[in-house]
């Protein structure tokens, strides 16, 4: 097993990261058809396609799910990833043609790196080229320009990145999840209940202001600014219909809310897509609980293994002292 969504058969995922722009995308491919749900709880996301994920509409399967960089100019990476899809004959099939379903989400990111370079066609392309069963975290694809601890925008802020998780019981039901954490509120270990990494409070401090305290003490963001958005994908071997997948992502949804805060905000786009990849019979609420909980891993994950590129720290940092590059 590699700890990660890949542990679930016939899914794989491939990055594609832009230095410059500091910015990149993440395909999850599911060439065979997975049954897919969403639920979304942030007030700033930015979609594509999602509306074949409604419970009333023609399409049952998707065949990939593109998590993406660079706020709605990052939606257009999608193109690539339906080429190559329909380059391999892969797709819903309408009789004169097989239309690849590939819901995409995106992250805004634009402030890390050069705000002109965003993710393309051609690097969703390459992302499904890159596709295999290992899995990279951290800084890399949607993750690469992630950032989380916002309230005093990006001068206090720390490093998010990406994360994936699996778990496996044994009837042999599995449930993974991979997360792109770009969170406006701190991250939180759910165990120990202390901050890991979020908005510090100085410039040059490594200690946490804490945002909800920080709140509460009368410091309010008002304007949009640096948005953010938490993107997770909680896939599983379990046979499921739109409607009861829908209910798992929506189940979910509880690892963000044990590992960020505060979580769904008005600056926050933070959505859970759901997929079912198999035939393994299993209860819905066993499947939700078991996906809330790699959810939290990967989110813990995402932010232990990024890289600050020397623009903000990461929790590898906070240790060691941290010197800016830029």
């Amino acid at each position: 097993m590699l700890n990660a969504i890949t542990d679930i058969e016939g899914i794989k995922v491939g990055h594609i990261s832009d230095p410059v722009g500091c910015t990149g995308c993440t395909v999850i491919l599911c060439e065979s058809g997975a049954v897919c749900g969403i639920d979304v709880r942030g007030s700033a996301s930015g979609t594509r396609q999602v509306d074949a994920l409604n419970i009333s509409h023609i399409v049952e399967q998707v065949h990939a799910i593109l998590l993406s960089g660079g706020s709605s100019f990052g939606l257009d990476a999608a193109t690539g990833v339906v080429r190559y899809l329909e380059e391999k004959g892969v797709g819903f099939d309408v009789g004169i043609a097989k239309i690849p379903i590939v819901p995409t989400a995106v992250i805004f990111d634009l402030f890390m790196g050069s705000p002109k370079k965003r993710p393309t066609p051609e690097m969703g392309y390459q992302a499904c080229l890159n596709a295999g069963l290992e899995v990279e975290e951290g800084s890399v694809g949607a993750g690469t320009g992630a950032t989380v601890g916002k309230l005093f925008e990006l001068s206090r802020a720390m490093k998010g990145g990406l994360g994936t998780s699996s778990i496996v019981m044994p009837d042999g039901l599995k449930v993974a999840a991979l997360v792109v954490v770009n969170a406006f509120g701190d991250i939180i270990d759910n165990v120990t209940g202390k901050i890991i990494v979020g908005t510090r409070a100085s410039e040059k401090s490594m200690q946490f202001a804490n945002t909800v305290n920080s709140i509460k003490q009368g410091h309010v963001k008002k304007q949009f600014g640096i948005v953010n958005t938490t993107l997770g994908v909680v896939a599983t071997n379990a046979r499921f219909n739109k409607r009861e997948i829908t209910k798992v992502a929506q189940m979910a949804q509880g690892g963000l809310i044990k590992t960020i805060s505060p979580v769904h905000t008005t600056f926050d786009g933070d959505l859970v897509f759901g997929l079912s990849a198999g035939t393994v019979e299993a209860d819905i609420n066993k499947v939700g609980v078991l996906g809330e909980f790699v959810v939290a891993e990967a989110i813990k994950r995402a932010v232990k293994k990024a890289d600050g590129f020397g623009i903000v720290p990461a929790f590898k940092d906070i240790t060691k002292g941290w010197k800016t590059t830029k």
